[in-house]
């Protein structure tokens, strides 16, 4: 396997194994056995856990924004791509081994003292939270800069606990009650 490759595997394979049995829970030496590679070879691409994990979860964001983005453009302007992310999330929650949100699932577990991890979290949900802002002053005219950050953090809030719900519950109704209720935060102003 060529380096940028092996590099990918390391990523993917600790990636599933944070996603599936928790950050804490996974060890180098598991993620080292997982791989078939030496710890040399696994230390060779990474410096420490917590850096297979900052890749894991910038990769897991960059796809996810992708998949978001393309999902968004698929739709009819308006009230359509408001939906997107609630379309998007019934895929994902029908796709194989759906654990909710992977940042959610990884700062569940973290002490306040990998304030990194956190760091990441927070810009990869802004992120969503500002993109989600570009999708509303698309899709609604004349808003001031305040509607728009009410509606576009409805819609977060909405899909945040729609995400994690779904996953407690191991059922897509909250996907459906949230996607429901979200045409009440501009109904009015489509």
């Amino acid at each position: 396997m060529q380096r940028p490759e092996l590099h990918q595997h390391i990523i993917a394979t600790a990636g599933n194994l944070f996603y599936t049995q928790g950050y804490n829970s996974t060890g180098i030496n598991e993620i080292v056995s997982k791989c078939n590679i030496a710890k040399a070879t696994l230390y060779g691409h990474f410096k420490s856990k917590e850096d297979i994990c900052i890749a894991y979860l910038e990769q897991r964001h960059q796809n996810f924004m992708l998949a978001l983005k393309n999902h968004v453009e698929q739709k009819n302007t308006g009230k359509n791509q408001l939906l997107a992310i609630f379309d998007l999330l019934q895929d994902m929650y029908r796709s194989e081994n759906f654990q909710g949100c992977w940042g959610l699932k990884t700062l569940g577990e973290l002490s306040p003292k990998q304030k990194k991890l956190l760091n990441i979290l927070q810009k990869q949900k802004k992120e969503l939270l500002l993109y989600l802002g570009e999708v509303v002053g698309d899709n609604i005219s004349n808003l001031s800069k305040a509607e728009t950050e009410k509606i576009s953090g409805g819609l977060y809030l909405l899909y945040e606990s729609a995400v994690t719900e779904s996953h407690l519950f191991k059922n897509d109704w909250p996907i459906y009650m949230a996607r429901g209720i979200a045409p009440l935060l501009f109904s009015e102003r489509e």
